[in-house]
């Protein structure tokens, strides 16, 4: 019994887990696409802030670096989304690399995002519109000031961190400005003309601190909006585009470990003689740290030299899996069949530790290339079951462009690479019925083929359930029995 409680406990963490990283990643993603529509030039700068992916047993220690960053004018964005829109920060006392500026520049901004939840599962958040850029510069002022206030978290998970929040007035409803003055600022709910009061002075410390109005009299604002800060507050910044090729190779030679990142990241983006030249040099210094070296080995083989595949293949041997697992995740950002050939290569060495063929596997789903079909089916044999779901997952990416020839496997796989086959199709839905009939060729692809079909929406499919029950009966009624007992109300029903 106290296993299955551990276990429970375990499952419970994860699940939490996932959902903050979940927050985090779709904060990211609206933060980027308001910088594109701003007009900047985005990339995401800290690998994994955009993604939802979790990986467990080997733990990568990234270099700490903003969320994005701007290419065209150099400037970076840390992301925080927030479920209670606050201007907090996590921050250690002790670690320094925990703090909550570590790797921040006073030319970079945070971006504050709210976010919803929408529905049952970890990942099913909806990210506000609403996004407010708040600089560092400013943020470190009051920090430093001790304008700040700092609380233990309530719970254990939350590991020996102290919160920093920077005082502030939010709005709690849309509205308009009704009144500013020295002590406080007021505005009228629009929901039902009800004027709302929030103080500009707050007890930090036991030194009051006067906040600064960031909205005129009668704006129209928005529930969520920072109306008073400590800092300013914008909705947007310029961009200059005054970045080149000389402005990244030059921090590409810089002491500070973050910018030589992301001028490794950025100078594909600027391909020339000398970008290539340096990049070619910082991949080759064995005294540089390895993630640099791999970051510049990526954007040489997105400029199409070749000369990074050997240094590819050296990191996927390396004797630390923190280093092949980030080489297997690069690989999957560069859309390149040489990047595929290596992550095929990478997947079916038995060799290699599970969890690099799992990520390996993981990483052909994100590039799409026709080429990975076979070496993912050919994994469904493997003892590993996450090396299996891994390519299972996989496949079911690769389906939006290539579901047809992913139905032919099922004419000459065995019944554990049908598994994975089926079940890459009835998640993906990308096909016909016609498309199917054809490949029922045995009794095992015939059950195969009635699972497939019968776990879809019987509205999509009722139209063509006529040409399946005139070719074969029993795979036809297999087929509505499964539509029968997927629609009823008892489906899903738990015992508690």
């Amino acid at each position: 019994m106290k296993d299955i409680m551990n276990n429970k406990r375990a499952f419970k963490t994860d699940e939490s887990f996932l959902e903050k990283i979940s927050i985090g990643a779709i904060g990211t993603k609206k933060v980027y696409q308001d910088l594109v529509n701003r007009g900047h030039f985005p990339i995401e700068l800290e690998r994994g802030s955009t993604s939802f992916k979790i990986w467990k047993e080997i733990k990568i220690k990234r270099v700490r670096v903003p969320d994005i960053l701007c290419i065209n004018c150099g400037t970076r964005v840390e992301s925080r989304a927030k479920t209670k829109l606050e201007m907090s920060m996590s921050h250690s006392l002790s670690n320094q690399e925990r703090g909550w500026d570590f790797g921040l520049q006073d030319t970079d901004f945070v971006a504050l995002v709210k976010c919803v939840k929408t529905g049952d599962r970890p990942i099913d958040w909806l990210a506000y519109d609403l996004i407010q850029y708040l600089p560092v510069s400013e943020l470190r002022k009051a920090f430093n000031e001790g304008k700040v206030t700092s609380e233990k978290p309530k719970g254990a998970t939350e590991g020996f961190e102290v919160r920093l929040t920077w005082p502030s007035a939010i709005a709690n409803s849309d509205g308009v400005i009704s009144n500013i003055n020295e002590e406080k600022i007021q505005f009228k709910r629009v929901k039902d003309n009800r004027i709302v009061t929030l103080k500009l002075v707050k007890k930090i410390n036991d030194t009051n601190v006067r906040l600064s109005p960031t909205v005129k009299l009668d704006e129209q604002i928005r529930e969520s909006q920072i109306i008073a800060c400590i800092s300013p507050v914008f909705r947007e910044f310029g961009c200059n585009k005054d970045h080149n090729d000389k402005n990244y190779i030059e921090m590409l030679n810089s002491p500070s470990l973050s910018e030589r990142y992301a001028a490794a990241k950025a100078l594909p983006y600027f391909e020339s003689k000398d970008s290539i030249a340096d990049l070619i040099e910082k991949m080759n210094d064995e005294r540089e740290h390895i993630y640099i070296r791999l970051e510049a080995a990526s954007s040489l083989l997105k400029m199409g030299q070749r000369n990074s595949i050997s240094f590819f293949e050296k990191v996927l041997n390396d004797s630390y899996l923190a280093n092949r697992l980030e080489c297997v995740i690069i690989l999957s950002e560069i859309n390149r069949d040489e990047s595929c050939d290596l992550l095929v290569k990478t997947l079916l060495d038995k060799n290699q530790h599970p969890e690099i063929r799992a990520g390996a596997a993981w990483s052909l789903g994100e590039l799409g290339n026709k080429q990975a079909l076979d070496a993912l089916v050919n994994v469904f044999n493997d003892v590993e079951i996450n090396i299996k779901i891994e390519a299972a997952r996989a496949l079911v990416k690769l389906n939006d462009s290539f579901a047809k020839e992913v139905m032919k496997f099922i004419l000459k796989s065995n019944e554990q690479q049908r598994a994975g086959i089926s079940w890459s199709l009835s998640k993906s839905g990308n096909f016909s019925i016609p498309d199917l009939l054809p490949l029922m060729i045995d009794d095992d692809a015939r059950k195969w083929i009635a699972w497939i079909i019968g776990t879809q929406k019987e509205e999509r499919y009722i139209n063509q359930i006529e040409e399946l029950k005139n070719k074969d009966a029993e795979v036809y009624f297999a087929v509505t029995v499964l539509w029968k007992i997927l629609s009823s109300w008892i489906n899903g029903l738990e015992v508690y």
